[in-house]
């Protein structure tokens, strides 16, 4: 009888041994495993992010055989701020741009180098309702300024050329809007209205950028193109560029003005990078140049630098 026991309280501690490994083989398997995140499938309306940089470099000289300024400093700026919606076949998207730069050496003293303030505001509802819909009937509105005043250093005194609102051009556009992929957008509009603001009293009398003498608002009416393109190119470099085209139907519409812009970031870590920036802008009624400064040429503005490049988080809202 007593083996009998000691036979079944065997028997028992080999199968309270057996469900123990069986719960602890378990419990190691599941701590082992790796989780499996669920996709976030959360539809998005509001999107919004941006950029800052800064640039700036300094030089200096002293018994310098070759000549040169004994000190000269540059800084140039940029922020970019973007808020995009989406939701069902309506989309709007909003874009700032704000260039700002300055440099000072012994020679030239201190003298602007860039300034613009660029906000461009385009609304579109999706012709088609299939998923590889591409075509939206579009609106948009541009207004383009500077912040500052401007001067033009062709003589040997400076000749005050510019400042906020003087000029300032303002698009008010209809047309469709090509959006093949995330990363290039087209807005072609048969019937655009442009208009060229110059608040300054002292520009308008001059009849500066091609509005009447003491007027302060110049109208036409043409065909516009705007073509963006925002592409990373690699892990650390991003190309950013816009092309605007205008031509006034009553007024020489052969000459075709042009607007445009080119930003390329080299980032170097977290929060450096060199950047460097192309400007093109060519109007036939801005007459600031040539022997007498009456004639229009291709504006040309190249930066290059290395300095802080810190991108504004994105942020989603539902």
């Amino acid at each position: 009888m007593y083996k009998g026991l000691i036979v079944l309280f065997m028997l028992g501690l080999s199968v309270e041994a057996n469900a123990q490994d069986i719960v602890v083989n378990k419990l190691r398997s599941e701590t082992a495993r790796q989780i499996k995140k669920e996709a976030d499938t959360t539809k998005w309306n509001w999107k919004r992010g941006g950029l800052v940089s800064a640039n700036l470099s300094q030089g200096s000289l002293s018994n310098w055989a070759a000549g040169g300024d004994n000190f000269s400093m540059s800084l140039s700026s940029y922020l970019n701020y973007y808020i995009y919606y989406l939701k069902g076949r309506n989309s709007w998207d909003n874009n700032i741009d704000v260039n700002l730069g300055f440099v000072q050496s012994t020679s030239l003293g201190t003298r602007k180098n860039d300034d613009r303030i660029d906000y461009l505001s385009k609304y579109g509802y999706r012709i088609d309702t299939s998923k590889t819909a591409k075509w939206y009937a579009s609106a948009l509105f541009n207004l383009r300024s500077q912040l500052f005043d401007g001067y033009t250093y062709n003589n040997a005194v400076p000749d005050f050329s510019s400042t906020i609102l003087s000029p300032a051009y303002i698009i008010l556009s209809a047309g469709f809007d090509y959006k093949p992929n995330a990363k290039v957008s087209a807005f072609f509009s048969p019937v655009t209205a442009r208009f060229t603001v110059v608040t300054n009293k002292y520009l308008s009398n001059k009849a500066s950028y091609g509005v009447d003498t003491g007027k302060h608002v110049k109208s036409e009416l043409g065909a516009y193109i705007s073509v963006n393109y925002n592409n990373a190119i690699s892990k650390d470099i991003t190309y950013k560029g816009r092309l605007d085209l205008f031509s006034n139907y009553m007024d020489k519409p052969q000459n075709i003005d042009v607007y445009m812009t080119n930003l390329v970031s080299f980032k170097i870590n977290r929060y450096f990078s060199a950047t460097y920036s192309l400007d093109l802008i060519y109007d036939d009624n801005i007459r600031l140049f040539g022997p007498t400064n009456s004639s229009p040429a291709l504006q040309v503005k190249s930066l290059i630098g290395i300095g802080f490049l810190m991108p504004l988080k994105p942020i989603k809202k539902a």
